[in-house]
């Protein structure tokens, strides 16, 4: 009997309590196929949780309901939820009386011999007491919920966290991204008189723009920073509320005195003497009236504690898109700023080309002009060239003729075109590219 392991689950739906004997090793899923049976709740719509506000992992077995030891075991308790419901319609009835304790709640003046008093008395007690015990372990299933609730918040505030940090980060790479951009189409439109352009890679630029401009919409997260915020009002009001602190004071002081009259009771000596039970009647409808009213109150709260939860989780999802949007956001901020970058080092490379193209030119046609001069230009007795009006007109043998002077420089216009070719053909690729 030791060994055997049973759980107590209280159905918040109805106040009642259902206790399963554990077959070994019997998986979580098992169990709460017979829970379904019994309750009528479906295995989907079931949230199992510990006094901890902790919800039962499915990969564990179901022993997890049950606590090590011996003491305490009996009274320790698996509270169900429905999903499906987030108004629950308490309070319930209360606990039905016995024969002997309704007898006499019918009729409080009747007399009977202090004998049988005395057990009427004693159901009478218990059941006061089973009263201010019911509303204490349904007060701790409310107590239960509200710390689901704020391990629920807690993963909100996480997520909102994570949300917010990246909404910021995006937001400061669009700035820097504008800025560069339009410093960039400031700087290219200033050389273009004169440098080098590309229509096809300016449009391009603008278009990087107006998408950066689009993305910006991911980083407007007002409208659930907003909802977040309104929903963890009300939730830090519900942990204020005095619904959420226990009510049970005045069933506690009924019970206390039921127990002090049976006591009284039993101090009278059983001989033919009779009594009536109107003070024990009186402490019994005062303490059913007081249950009733501490129920309302509790459920009323425990809807408005599962209200919320289901607001967090409705919100997660879209918590989740949000970031989701905002990743792709920066990636794509990100991409467009590489791509221009690239583009840039690319004009960078066709403006040294042409520069070198350049150089190279006007130095092989400098070399080139130079060489026949000197040739054509006569030596002075000191071997300085003297500058002469008629130089150009000197004989064919004093220098190369004039047809190897025209074959050459038609050479070096060659090379000059295929350069140039050459630096067009790049400027094309850039272009396309």
């Amino acid at each position: 009997v030791l060994f055997l392991q049973i759980v107590h689950i209280l159905n918040m739906t109805s106040a009642k309590i259902v206790s399963f004997l554990l077959h070994p090793e019997e998986s979580l899923h098992s169990l709460q196929n017979r829970i379904e049976f019994e309750t009528g709740i479906s295995t989907g719509n079931q949230e199992l949780l510990l006094e901890t506000g902790i919800c039962l992992d499915p990969r564990k077995p179901a022993s997890q309901c049950v606590i090590d030891g011996v003491r305490g075991w009996d009274s320790y308790m698996v509270y169900l939820f429905d999903k499906s419901k987030t108004v629950y319609d308490g309070p319930f009835a209360s606990r039905s009386l016995s024969d002997c304790v309704n007898y006499i709640v019918q009729d409080s003046k009747i007399q009977l011999p202090i004998s049988q008093l005395r057990k009427v008395w004693a159901e009478a007690v218990h059941y006061v007491i089973g009263l201010k015990e019911d509303y204490s372990r349904l007060f701790q299933g409310q107590r239960a919920a509200m710390l689901s609730l704020l391990r629920y918040n807690a993963n909100l505030i996480k997520m909102k966290n994570n949300m917010v940090s990246a909404s910021q980060q995006l937001k400061a790479k669009l700035e820097f991204f504008h800025q560069s951009i339009r410093l960039d189409l400031e700087r290219y439109s200033d050389q273009m008189a004169y440098g080098i352009s590309s229509e096809k890679m300016l449009k391009a630029w603008k278009e990087m723009e107006e998408k950066a401009s689009q993305c910006a919409q991911a980083e407007d997260i007002g409208y659930l920073d907003e909802q977040i915020m309104a929903l963890h009002t009300e939730i830090v009001e519900l942990q204020k509320s005095p619904y959420a602190r226990r009510q049970g004071e005045v069933m506690e002081t009924l019970e206390q005195r039921a127990i002090d009259l049976y006591k009284q009771l039993k101090t009278r000596p059983p001989d033919h003497a009779y009594s009536d039970s109107t003070d024990m009647v009186k402490i019994i409808v005062q303490t059913v009236q007081s249950q009733d009213r501490v129920l309302k109150e509790l459920f009323g709260h425990l809807s408005k504690l599962l209200g919320c939860k289901q607001k967090i989780i409705d919100l997660l999802p879209e918590i989740e898109v949000a970031l989701n949007n905002i990743k792709e956001a920066d990636n794509s901020v990100m991409q467009m700023q590489g791509k221009r970058q690239r583009e840039i080092w690319h004009l960078l490379k066709i403006a040294c080309t042409q520069s070198s193209s350049r150089s190279l030119v006007s130095s092989s046609l400098e070399g080139t002009a130079s060489t026949p001069a000197a040739t054509w230009l006569p030596q002075s007795a000191s071997g300085n060239a003297a500058p002469h009006p008629l130089s150009s007109l000197a004989a064919p043998e004093d220098g190369e003729n004039f047809a190897d002077v025209i074959q050459e420089n038609v050479n070096y216009l060659e090379l000059f075109s295929s350069i140039l070719q050459e630096v067009r053909q790049e400027q094309n690729s850039m272009m396309v590219s």
